[in-house]
């Protein structure tokens, strides 16, 4: 569904792009009336301005926030299941709700309390089943529609996991975003029972705490303006009246964990100021960097190796490189890993794959021509400084990090145990 479009009379309407249609048809034009009066309205029976706002429909003011809304939907819905309530009344109320609960359509019905004639937004793009009614063009392409008699969205039920680490928080919502799944899942404090607020994001890549969400995902899209006209990417979206969150039960400990951690950072910051400066000119091995922090006076638990961490990073790979090395060395924004199959580079970012290298004969010999090189200069094996180095080959973390460990112990060269490999 495209974003709303002025024709030559100026009246406005969204067009549907049909696939796989039996009857010819393309596309389907919908005026922003029809699409207000079916998706945006209490009582679809009632004309626009005998509607009650779906602000009332869910029992709060238009100030209420996030948190606000949802505790009134739980409350609203709980009431009507007791007293029996039509079906259509409970439909209504999760259709508010939904509408209310996204900053875009709640932007656009606040829009079109004010002007009814206002551009009007097809919830999550349109992606799904419609039936309208109207009339066919002269070529029976297109189809004019005046009404929207039902609409079902694609849809499907998603049990996950998710990193904390991941989130974007914001003072009244936070917003998980999942670039390789195209998953998307905006949450209020009443949904997700933890107190946060903008600052978690300067620690978050601390957090180790994952949430699981469980929750019916919308087959919708995200508009973008490229070259002066708007493209929809396809993404999944939780329906806010159908998430549910679970926490772990050492959330609260990890937070403060996370927490201390970060306040410590800021504490030994000349301490760490000295060893970025260090491990920007050369690799140096981790345990010499923890004695260099004792000796200034860090406490023997700090963990050196947070200091290049990004917050999208995936502790399970550096956890599984670490376990397997003799040594660890950090150089610039990268960990080497010296093991037994031979040497690992890794970049404690996303998007960043696994660079493997036979074992040298020297790993002082090693490291010294690897840190005059770029990564560019070896995978296209420039004054062949790959095979002087033994390189092997990259492994992308994948969405898989089981068929990335598979993937590494094959490489170097260690018997796989699948049971493990599996768990």
């Amino acid at each position: 569904m495209t974003q709303p479009n002025a024709d030559k009379r100026k009246d406005l309407f969204v067009v549907a792009e049909v696939h796989d249609s039996r009857l010819g048809i393309t596309a389907i034009h919908i005026p922003c009336p029809a699409v207000r009066d079916y998706f945006y309205v209490a009582d679809r029976r009632l004309e626009w301005g005998q509607q009650p706002t779906l602000y009332d429909v869910v029992g709060m003011p238009p100030t209420a926030g996030p948190a606000e809304l949802r505790l009134s939907f739980k409350i609203r819905q709980m009431e009507l299941q007791r007293q029996g309530a039509a079906a259509n009344a409970c439909r209504a109320l999760e259709r508010a709700y939904n509408i209310l609960a996204q900053p875009e359509l709640r932007a656009c019905y606040d829009a079109l309390l004010q002007d009814p004639e206002a551009p009007t937004l097809f919830p999550y793009s349109g992606f799904g089943a419609l039936l309208v009614s109207g009339d066919r063009s002269r070529d029976g392409k297109t189809f004019f529609a005046n009404r929207i008699l039902a609409f079902r969205p694609e849809t499907r039920r998603r049990r996950f996991r998710a990193p904390l680490r991941k989130f974007e928080f914001y003072s009244k919502h936070a917003v998980y975003r999942d670039a390789r799944r195209k998953l998307e899942v905006m949450l209020d404090q009443a949904a997700m029972p933890i107190i946060w607020d903008p600052t978690w994001n300067q620690w978050k890549h601390l957090l180790a705490a994952k949430v699981e969400i469980d929750g019916t995902f919308v087959h919708t899209g995200k508009f973008r303006m490229r070259s002066g006209a708007w493209h929809a990417v396809e993404w999944e979206r939780v329906l806010p009246s159908r998430l549910q969150v679970n926490l772990p039960a050492s959330l609260q400990e990890q937070i403060a964990t996370a927490r201390n951690t970060y306040h410590r950072f800021g504490l030994y910051s000349q301490a760490l100021e000295r060893i970025r400066a260090r491990i920007e000119r050369e690799p140096v091995e981790k345990k010499e960097l923890d004695q260099i922090l004792g000796q200034m006076g860090v406490p023997g638990d700090f963990d050196v190796a947070q200091i290049t961490w990004k917050p999208d990073y995936d502790p399970f790979f550096y956890q599984q490189l670490a376990k397997r090395a003799r040594r660890i060395f950090l150089f610039r924004n990268e960990y080497i890993f010296d093991t037994p199959g031979g040497v690992v580079v890794e970049t404690p970012q996303l998007g960043h794959a696994t660079y493997l290298f036979a074992k040298p004969t020297s790993m002082a010999a090693f490291l010294a021509l690897y840190t005059r090189v770029s990564k560019e200069d070896i995978r296209r094996n420039r004054q062949n400084v790959g095979a002087r180095l033994g390189f092997l080959g990259r492994i992308v973390h994948g969405t898989n990090p089981r068929a990335w460990v598979k993937d590494l112990r094959a490489r170097l060269g260690e018997t796989i145990d699948y049971a493990q490999a599996e768990s």
